[in-house]
């Protein structure tokens, strides 16, 4: 059976195993010899005992080499679920203990690596295990391989159709309870039984189907009660046919197809109980009733078939002319005829049963590699064997063939080939029997049969006529011995005697012309399309083919596909003939040790080499672990393989030799440490191409978002310089340190957007609350403080509004670009927020929206909001009103004032509204190919998404009037990676890492004698003394004491100082290296203060543009009223990337060290600006 799997990706191993031991496995107690390589003396005595020993503990595999031993424990063991199908993938055959998964996982990589097809034969005698060892293998296969969903249901039809072959080809034997079979639906031996799917129709169908069928007992029909057993003791024939019918539905076969099959199988048991008679020395029916069931199951005329069956038309030729005759057949011939039909049916439905698999599995074989699984009967010596199982020794003695010749004999040819010291080991070479029983020239026993069967035409007395010609043309054999009335032949695993008693019937196979024209006869397509063949008009003499002539071909057609493909085996031992587990039969395992040649094969093996590759694949594999290696190397593919070798350290006397054509390396754990070294290169090389990939998917989801959320407020609303191409993060509150606000939510919620708001009540009076957005719901969220809370078990956050996304009427928002929004809710009252980021917020809500509902959000524009609030004593007051308008006294910033039920909102000129965010392109990212560590990619990958990050604007305050301004709050920037983010953090102990490495280099440079003129030292910079201390009201701020000493690089001429670069901290403990997004200063009133600094900082790769940092910090500048005694400067756009701050603070750098988060300045300040910063490694 050959199975065709799509190729996949195999996954990169994970190692976490020193490199020395890693192909060692462990975990549990090493019970014998693993590989009977190893073993100390070797001998038959030796294998059966570690076999003996290994089996009793409940081990099964054992290796010899790369063949693998499989003792049958004739029960489950526990060793064949997914855990162990993980355990095995991808790792060394060594790295874990022996398995067959081992062997299935080698062979599918090295498909996949070497582009070849490759096969597994699996040998052993009748009752050793090979059909389940197969299931195995394809078990394993369809669980690793990848593939989307057409290979899904491939793979699904590979695995079911082991049930439908099993229920039409195998049955019970003496030997083995689900034997591969052939030629066996006519005669059983004793204790034996036919075709499973016999027995499960008989148990399994419905009574209706079996009305139908004419379906009963076994016991009543001829072809099932030869043998006196119908049952197999702990097999559920009822049972089993639903998985037959089940397996044949996933295999394509319709309900009508599947019905007519079992038609046909009906029919043949109906044709088993047709019975004759004889009248005047021919035959005739016993009873015409018998003809009626398969007349009506086959759809063909009763009288059609009792004619074909007691009579056969011969056609004669006397002189010109051609005379057809009906012959009365005697009864055995008529009973030959009846069997003969029945074989024929049965026959070629499951060849038509094997074509629809093949149609089922569809693919394009020049895109794809094969796997073929071969699991053929086993062999077979009963106590009185027949042409049955003289077939059967035949096939297998031809598959001992190729093990011989591509292990042992080949093998030793290769050596000597390539010029490789090698001391030969002797086998014997079964050629010889093979050539007894299918060579031509002289003529075999095939030849022979077919001779005599050509020549006796069906007349009695062949069998012994053959018995005679074949002791008279092969009696002299040395593997042929004579007997009376049988012929023994030595085969590799035994004498075998067969009985010629029917050897000529069986191998004639002839269908005759009137049986073929009977079936075309039928209305059954089915029927019809089983019997193809043209039967010609006129009498044409030709030798028809016999059943040796084909399984002799087959078997030549087997092996010639299995030598072009790469081969493993696996070589399956019964050890008791009592089908019991855990019992050991030490002369039966010896037996089978001795004919399956195990001691020659470990003798090669032992002496041989585990590994061989052509210098050019082996140089195609490994050329990654030498960087560089086709430009600086020879061209010579043996010198490029001494270079990867010498590379790793290889001695080359101990663990390789150099062929002529071939690299031969002795032991395998020096190919796993190869494969090892080339892994972790891979994985090197992954991650830079993971990093860029991920920034390219970031970037691209960055546009995409402003893209999405630009089209909201395209032609509708002004845009904010600041926001235009800003990004989105989603969370601006750090909800990683605020636990209770998940579990408000939900542990299983996730939270879409995050943000400080102001909501306004009633009375436009401002108040500080969370906006929470999830995939249900809208929430407002209250933070109380200690002082406020009404008892301490109180939690620090309220839900004050849960609004359902369902129940969202509208959502308004006013052409101007101002921030607020308001959420009108159906049968409820509105709310008014004012959100900096309220493009992000109205993009994901609008989402999260037709997500949950299947709608549009509905958005609306408006000068003028008209809306009711809670309900209150005063009805006239239910009602509230904003207006909106420009006022281009007030820039960007929005001045409030209230007056009666009316909020009027004055806000400058924004962009227009028919401004576009511009899209970034990705920097390119130079590939590192020289040296590299294995943590090189963390910190940068978590990088390349906190690159884009940036502090958001806050909204300055000028409140006038009865309504106080809200936004003079701290707002924060996006906080450091939290659970939607899943990048990871840099350590505190990586952080001492680097900053020693500073350190070190450093003062390493400034050891050495400068090699040029060193340049005239700078004059003095300006210092600042910081008037005020500041404890950080939060666990993200920097705390500072006053007279803090500031040194200043550089100073402009206006009033801020910006500075977007690497900077150097110098403390007067140590040194730090950290990377700034922005360095901010501010001087405000000399008479007041001198100056405040405020420097927080963070990871950024992007810079951010120079505009809209100016536009950033000018938007939340307070207008001082003494602008005459303002003094500032600020960098120019060059300096933004060369600017350097030095600040001498031991307490700031303490701080640093255990915080990665916000730093900000006094509330006394009059604007605050807050930035974020984070500290690398």
């Amino acid at each position: 059976l050959t199975v065709t799997m799509l190729s996949s990706i195999q996954r990169t191993k994970q190692s976490a195993m020193d490199k020395h031991l890693h192909w060692q496995w462990h975990g549990i107690d090493q019970v014998g010899v693993h590989d009977m390589v190893l073993l100390a003396t070797v001998d038959e005595d030796a294998i059966v005992q570690n076999l003996r020993k290994r089996y009793m503990n409940s081990i099964m595999f054992t290796y010899i080499g790369p063949v693998l031993l499989s003792v049958n424990p004739f029960t489950q063991m526990p060793y064949f679920s997914e855990k162990q199908m993980d355990q095995y993938q991808g790792a060394n055959q060594y790295e874990n203990p022996p398995h067959i998964y081992a062997l299935t996982d080698d062979m599918y990589r090295n498909m996949l690596i070497d582009s070849e097809n490759h096969c597994v034969i699996i040998s052993g005698e009748s009752g050793s295990g090979k059909t389940v060892s197969a299931k195995y293998i394809m078990n394993y296969v369809a669980h690793i391989s990848g593939g989307g969903p057409e290979v899904e249901r491939i793979k699904q039809i590979i695995l079911e159709t082991n049930a439908v072959l099993e229920a039409f080809g195998n049955a019970k034997t003496i030997r083995n309870d689900n034997s591969s079979r052939f030629t066996r639906v006519v005669h059983q031996n004793l204790d034996e039984r036919n075709f499973h799917i016999f027995y499960q129709l008989c148990a399994g169908c419905d009574d209706q189907l079996k009305r139908n069928l004419g379906i009963t007992e076994p016991s009543y029909f001829n072809y099932l009660n030869q043998s006196g057993t119908c049952e197999i003791a702990d097999v559920n024939d009822g049972q089993l046919y639903k998985v037959t019918m089940k397996a044949m539905e996933i295999v394509g076969i319709d309900n009508s197809t599947k019905i007519e099959i079992l038609k046909i199988v009906s029919a043949i048991l109906h044709i088993g109980n047709i019975k004759f008679k004889e009248v005047n020395n021919y035959a005739d029916i016993e009873d015409p009733a018998d003809l009626e069931y398969p007349a009506y199951l086959l759809n063909v005329d009763p009288d059609a078939i009792r004619k074909k069956l007691i009579s056969r038309r011969m056609e004669s030729k006397w002189g010109t002319e051609n005379d057809v005759l009906d012959v009365k057949l005697n009864v055995d011939q008529a009973i030959y005829t009846r069997d003969a039909l029945a074989k024929a049916l049965y026959h070629r439905l499951f060849d038509h049963l094997v074509q629809l698999v093949n149609n089922a599995l569809t693919f394009d074989a020049n895109d794809c590699r094969k796997i073929g699984i071969l699991d053929i009967y086993g062999f077979e010596i009963f106590e009185k064997n027949g042409f049955e199982q003289f077939c059967i020794n035949f096939v297998n003695e031809k598959l001992q063939q190729v093990f011989i010749e591509l292990t042992l004999k080949a093998e030793q040819e290769e050596y000597k080939h390539e010029g490789v010291q090698w001391i030969p080991v002797d086998y014997f070479n079964n050629k010889i029997v093979c050539d007894l029983i299918e060579a031509n020239k002289p003529p075999g026993i095939f030849s022979i049969l077919n001779d005599v069967c050509a020549q006796t035409h069906g007349q009695s007395g062949g069998d012994d006529h053959f018995l005679q010609k074949m002791n008279s043309s092969v009696g002299n054999h040395q593997h042929y011995r004579r007997a009376s009335g049988r012929f023994l032949i030595v085969h590799y695993a035994g004498n075998v005697e067969y009985d010629v008693e029917g050897f000529c019937e069986k191998n004639r196979d002839t269908l005759f012309d009137d049986l073929i024209q009977l079936m075309q006869s039928s209305g059954n397509e089915l029927v019809l399309s089983l019997f193809p063949e043209k039967v010609p008009k006129k009498c044409v003499k030709t030798r028809t083919t016999t059943f040796g002539s084909k399984i002799r071909k087959q078997a030549n057609e087997l092996l010639t596909s299995l030598m072009g493909s790469v081969p493993h085996y696996i070589r399956c031992i019964k050890p008791n003939e009592q089908k019991r587990p855990f019992t050991f039969d030490d002369a039966r395992v010896k037996h089978q040790v001795k004919y399956l040649g195990l001691k020659e094969n470990i003798r090669v093996r032992r002496a041989g080499f585990a590994y061989r590759r052509p210098y050019d694949k082996f140089v195609k594999r490994y050329a990654i672990l030498i960087d560089d290696l086709q430009n600086n190397s020879p061209r010579n593919d043996i010198a490029k393989t001494k270079t990867i070798l010498k590379s790793i350290n290889f001695d080359t006397d101990d663990a390789f030799c150099m062929g002529q054509t071939k690299i031969f390396i002795k032991n395998p754990e020096t190919v796993f440490q190869l494969e090892e070294k080339r892994e972790e290169k891979y994985a090197h090389f992954a991650k830079i191409i993971q990093r860029a990939w991920r920034r390219c998917r970031m970037n691209k989801k960055t546009n995409d978002m402003a893209q999405r959320a630009s089209d909201i407020l395209y032609g509708h609303k002004q845009r904010r310089r600041a926001s235009i191409n800003r990004k989105f993060f989603g969370d601006y509150i750090g909800l990683d340190q605020k636990p209770e606000l998940k579990i408000l939510v939900g542990k299983r919620e996730k939270i879409w957007f995050a943000d400080s708001v102001c909501k306004y009540d009633r009375r436009f009076k401002a108040c500080s609350r969370y906006l929470l957005l999830t995939s249900k719901a809208v929430l407002i969220v209250q933070h109380i403080h200690g002082k406020t809370k009404r008892h301490s078990n109180q939690s620090d956050y309220v839900v004050k509004r849960h609004v359902e996304l369902e129940k969202i009427v509208s959502v308004m928002l006013s052409p101007n670009q101002d921030d607020f929004i308001l959420l009108t809710v159906l049968n409820e009252h509105a709310t008014l927020v004012e959100c900096v980021f309220k493009t992000e917020f109205l993009m994901k809500l609008c989402k999260c929206y037709q997500d949950r509902t299947g709608k549009t959000m509905p958005i609306k524009f408006s000068e003028i909001f008209e809306y009711t609030v809670k309900k209150s004593n005063w009805p006239s007051c239910q009602t509230k009103f904003v207006k909106f308008e420009i006022d281009a006294q007030c820039l960007n910033k929005a001045h409030l004032k209230s007056h009666g039920n009316t909020l009027h909102v004055a806000v400058g000129a924004g962009l227009k509204n028919t401004t576009r965010p511009n899209a970034k392109p990705i920097a390119p990212i130079t590939p590192q190919t020289g040296s590299y560590s294995t943590q090189c990619s963390s910190t940068s990958v978590h990088n390349s998404n906190q690159s884009d990050c940036f502090s958001p604007a806050s909204v300055g305050s000028a409140g006038y009037g009865s309504v106080k301004q809200v936004n003079s709050y701290r707002r924060k920037a996006p906080p450091l990676p939290h659970a939607h983010s899943q990048q990871p953090s840099n350590s505190r102990t990586e952080l001492k890492a680097q900053l020693e490495r500073i350190t070190n280099n450093s003062i390493s440079k400034a050891n050495g004698a400068p090699k040029n003129k060193p340049p005239i030292p700078p004059k003095p910079r300006p210092k600042l003394r910081m008037l005020y201390s500041y404890e950080g009201q939060d666990d993200d701020e920097l705390c500072f004491h006053s007279n803090d000493i500031i040194e200043i690089i550089q100073e402009g001429m206006t009033d801020i100082y910006l500075a977007h670069t690497r900077m150097y901290i110098l403390l007067a403990g140590g040194r730090g290296i950290c990377e700034a997004s922005m360095v901010c200063f501010q001087r405000i009133m000399e008479r007041e203060f001198k100056s405040v600094l405020q420097f927080p900082l963070k990871i950024s790769m992007n810079f951010i543009p120079h505009d809209e940092i100016v536009q950033r910090f000018s938007n939340n500048m307070l207008k001082s009223k003494e602008s005459s005694a303002e003094k500032s400067a600020y960098f120019t756009k060059d300096q933004l990337h060369h600017s350097t701050l030095i600040a001498s603070t031991q307490h700031s750098l303490n701080k640093a060290l255990n915080s990665s988060t916000t730093v900000s300045t006094s509330p006394r300040l009059a604007g605050v600006m807050e930035f974020r910063r984070r500290i690398i490694v």
